[in-house]
């Protein structure tokens, strides 16, 4: 969601620029950081650039670059007076011209108006610097966008390829499991019933056998890229998916009881963790 637009518009008096930022946000917090829009035009505006921009935290900016005939000058006339009255009293014999030139230097008296900059006539070409502002921003995030997906694409692939490497040491755990076992009860001096160690085995062996949380965390990238593939706007739904994905990785630690198996875990919660960061800039 983060991006970067800008444009400008050439109105009556002189130029204005607008520039649209945009960062992440789970929902559309659009700060409009000017006092150049008309209060009519501000609503129309908000819904605008939700409906263009859809999520994140987005700041707009005007910027107003005056002309040579942007202000108005005024004389004003009562206070023009006073000055000119009271100085001739103090010295009627004072020369006209040459007081109301020292008159028109003096505070207030000559007031510089500034013109409306927006108003209904050039409300349309502030509108197309709008359009073409969030045009800008929307290519930017475009050209992210691809980059955003070839990258979490990539690390859901690895994630599959590291499950698939937990998968050929699980063989080797049932074996280390059980030599294990038959070291303690040596240690013990104790001779077991091998038809019940088997049975102890077997039971050990299902309360941590991973096969479910296998086929879970399968369906879920499947779900993910089902999801990042079809869907218009799947940020927020991806954020769940990644939630159950990362269930799933730690239970298969948590059940593991194997060195190999648990540096497998560390680095798929690794690519998970670098998922879930690029997927909060995903809309």
């Amino acid at each position: 969601m983060t991006g970067y637009g800008k444009a400008s518009a050439a109105l009556p008096g002189g130029k204005l620029t607008v520039e649209i930022r945009s960062l992440n946000s789970k929902s559309a917090d659009i700060n409009i950081k000017t006092n150049l829009i008309p209060k009519d035009k501000e609503i129309a505006l908000r819904k605008k650039i939700q409906e263009r921009l859809v999520r994140g935290t987005i700041d707009l900016y005007m910027t107003w670059e005056a002309g040579n005939d942007a202000s108005v000058a005024q004389i004003n006339s009562g206070m023009f007076r006073s000055y000119m009255n009271e100085l001739l009293c103090l010295d009627p014999k004072l020369d006209r011209s040459v007081v109301a030139a020292s008159v028109l230097r003096l505070p207030d008296v000559v007031e510089n108006k500034k013109a409306d900059i927006i108003d209904e006539a050039s409300w349309p070409l502030v509108e197309t610097a709008v359009d073409e502002a969030l045009g800008a921003i929307c290519a930017y995030r475009s050209t992210e966008g691809e980059a955003l997906y070839k990258d979490v694409t990539s690390r859901v692939g690895n994630i599959l390829e590291l499950y698939s490497e937990v998968e050929k040491l699980e063989g080797e755990r049932i074996e280390a499991v059980k030599e294990r076992i038959l070291k303690n009860l040596e240690e013990l001096a104790q001779k077991p019933d091998m038809q019940r160690f088997e049975q102890e085995l077997i039971f050990y062996l299902e309360k941590y056998d991973i096969n479910e949380e296998k086929v879970r965390l399968r369906q879920h990238c499947r779900y993910f890229m089902e999801t990042i593939d079809t869907e218009e706007y799947p940020g927020k739904k991806l954020g769940f998916i990644i939630q159950e994905m990362g269930r799933e990785i730690n239970t298969t630690g948590s059940k593991a009881n194997h060195a190999g198996i648990q540096r497998l875990v560390v680095k798929m919660k690794d690519e998970l963790e670098k998922i879930r960061e690029q997927s909060m800039n995903i809309l």
